[in-house]
């Protein structure tokens, strides 16, 4: 069976294909390039530069390549970028996306994974936040997942499609073999703006909030390493594959850390500290996100394995270190 994985030249998508690669599957690659880059895509991987809207060209793809499964990850995902373009992350994430379920619908596509986010929950009122909780996103990135999130239940109750929503809480870590990471220079989230300033990329990392209701004042947040990510997906499309019913789940450890915690786990792996300064929130940041996990421990049997903030730090710190902008 043939894996089609969109956005695989991005971070999350390319760690996924190396995994996929790694259990024996057959990969193509389809990536418009508008934020990943070429060289994020294994070797082994077929590659096909185009825009996963183009619905003519997806259901080409299926055709000649007998894909059966198709994982995407291909979006925008910047929050605060969200909230000022509004209408590029409707278009981008809930229209695109859109036209590529349609496509597999009619290309009788058999599995879809969905990279969804913990954005979809806005700021929730249950923490550790569990998947029946209320979908009230504060940001339109998170609408536009949410909105994706809906037609595709909706187009699986009406055709023969299964499916996984996977809602992730916040990705870090590179893959312990080098091979695949964050690439490419101007990220939004902690640990890799952390690596950026600490290969002299940025001048200073800025704190976004000091003055949360949290136990030192700064967001917390559930980080999980990007290779234990794949894992679950792994696990989401070996379940559909052996007839499992259609599932919604969060990928996360189930306990948070406070930026400055975080900031000091980066410093004791570097062992100095790094230029801070604290700054303003920014415009859809909850204070706290952290995934109740005991829903994908039960159905997948899923199970991280790299559970371990120092671990995610340092991966992510030496892919930075080494990998050219």
């Amino acid at each position: 069976m043939t894996i089609l994985v969109t956005g695989g030249a991005g971070y999350i998508g390319g760690n996924m294909a190396f995994a996929l690669l790694d259990a024996g599957r057959e990969v193509v690659v389809l990536d418009d390039l508008s934020k990943g880059v070429r060289e994020a895509v294994p070797p082994e991987a077929s590659f096909v530069q185009g825009d996963v809207g183009d619905q003519g060209l997806v259901r080409k793809l299926i055709a000649e390549r007998a894909v059966e499964a198709v994982l995407h990850f291909a979006g925008s995902i910047v929050v605060p970028e969200s909230v000022r373009r509004p209408l590029d992350y409707y278009d981008n994430n809930t229209v695109r996306t859109r036209a590529l379920i349609a496509a597999c619908v009619e290309a009788g596509v058999k599995h879809f994974i969905f990279s969804s986010t913990a954005a979809v929950y806005g700021t929730p009122t249950t923490t550790p936040t569990p998947e029946d909780a209320p979908l009230a996103p504060i940001s339109p990135y998170g609408a536009s997942k949410a909105m994706s999130e809906r037609m595709l239940v909706d187009a699986a109750a009406a055709h023969r499609l299964g499916y996984a929503v996977l809602r992730y809480f916040n990705v870090a870590g590179a893959d312990l073999a080098g091979r695949a990471g964050q690439r490419g220079a101007g990220g939004t989230h902690l640990i890799k703006v952390a690596a950026e300033t600490a290969a002299g990329r940025r001048p200073e990392l800025v704190v976004f909030g000091a003055d949360y209701p949290t136990r030192d004042g700064t967001a917390i947040r559930d980080y999980i390493h990007v290779t234990d990510l794949a894992e679950a997906h792994l696990a989401a499309l070996a379940h559909l594959e052996s007839g499992g019913a259609n599932l919604i789940a969060n990928c996360g450890y189930g306990h948070g850390y406070t930026v400055r915690e975080v900031l000091s786990a980066v410093e004791a792996e570097l062992g100095r500290p790094l230029p801070v300064r604290e700054g303003p929130r920014r415009a859809g940041d909850p204070a706290e996100l952290v995934a109740d996990v005991g829903r994908i421990g039960r159905e997948l049997g899923w199970r991280p394995r790299r559970d371990d903030l120092r671990l995610i730090v340092r991966t992510a710190l030496d892919f930075e270190a080494r990998t050219p902008l």
